[in-house]
């Protein structure tokens, strides 16, 4: 008989799912972009010499509900980190036969909580 329960005699932990990080990374990176569309990013694309023209919308939108998605994005980004980080914890546990996240899924979810934090200071600090 095989044995499935863990050392301290409970049930293993399921392995995390992917997506709630992916998703509250999408969600964290969607309200800084918010946050930052009003004066860092048009001051950022600029200097690249991209136009800004269609960003106009999107802050006249996303100025009068600033702090709202300050507060989303920094709560969802640290979710989303949470989350990544219970991920590669698993990952190092899993080896080679186990079910895991693929490494390209934690990737991106990396680049994205990284742009995301780097929009959101932006943001905070350009106002």
């Amino acid at each position: 008989m095989t044995d499935v329960s863990s050392v301290d005699g409970s049930a293993p932990a399921p392995p995390p799912n992917s997506s709630g990080a992916a998703l509250l990374t999408i969600g964290g990176l969607a309200a800084a972009f918010g946050v930052a569309a009003c004066c860092a990013l048009p001051l950022v694309l600029i200097s690249l010499g991209v136009g800004t023209a269609w960003l106009g919308g999107i802050a006249s939108v996303a100025t009068p509900n600033r702090t709202l998605l300050l507060v989303f994005a920094t709560l969802a980004l640290v979710g989303g980190a949470i989350l990544l980080w219970r991920q590669q914890r698993h990952a190092a546990r899993c080896g080679p036969n186990g079910v895991c996240t693929p490494p390209g899924v934690r990737v991106l979810t990396l680049v994205g909580l990284i742009v995301g934090v780097v929009l959101l200071v932006v943001g905070y600090l350009y106002v």
